[in-house]
């Protein structure tokens, strides 16, 4: 019986994986952003950025996602960017 909850476990976290993508798609195309146009602001953000702090690029994550608008309560396309830091860098 644990055998086959290994399976179903796999199933459901691939039906997630799946579902998240399909939000992320759905997302981008209602936000009327394409895959180019999101890496050039993530290629902006890095540039920007780099004149500040070094950032861990390998861990750079920069999405669309939905969040809702805090004055109406209705559903809006968010940038969402994860940029691990390594250290500021000295402006003197």
């Amino acid at each position: 019986m644990d055998f086959l909850k290994i399976f179903s476990k796999d199933n459901r976290n691939s039906k997630n994986i799946a579902k998240e993508r399909l939000k992320l798609v759905l997302i981008h195309d209602r936000a009327d952003i394409s895959p180019k146009f999101l890496q050039m602001l993530e290629s902006d953000i890095v540039r920007v950025m780099s004149e500040y702090v070094e950032i861990d690029e390998e861990g750079l994550d920069v999405k669309m996602t939905r969040t809702k608008r805090e004055s109406d309560g209705s559903s809006v396309p968010a940038l969402v960017a994860n940029i691990p830091i390594l250290k500021v860098k000295d402006k003197g």
